[in-house]
């Protein structure tokens, strides 16, 4: 599955946004995560995203009970850089066609 989480960063920020979600990028894939990426809209200053993988819903419920006190530290400073208050986190599930009858 593909989470992402999408973060609105006064250009102020910037630097100090993109320095603090590296490290949170560790942590991310201590606890399971695969395929860890940051980009930056180059239509939208100060819109970005951060992606990674994880197997199976299960494993993302299970990234979530292994959050540490320190890991909840770095998440909380990470998202305060977000000016709307609280970045927008999606959950995909890879979509798989139907059976045919």
């Amino acid at each position: 599955m593909l989470v992402t989480i999408e973060y609105t960063v006064a250009s102020a920020n910037r630097a100090a946004f993109l320095a603090a979600i590296i490290k949170l990028a560790g942590e991310r894939r201590r606890d399971g995560a695969f395929d860890w990426s940051i980009y930056e809209d180059a239509a939208k200053e100060g819109a970005f995203v951060e992606t990674f993988c994880v197997d199976s819903w299960l494993d993302h419920m299970r990234q979530h009970q292994r959050v540490t006190n320190a890991d909840r530290v770095l998440q909380d400073a990470v998202h305060r850089f977000d000016a709307d208050g609280d970045p927008a986190v999606r959950h995909l599930i890879a979509a798989r066609p139907s059976e045919q009858a």
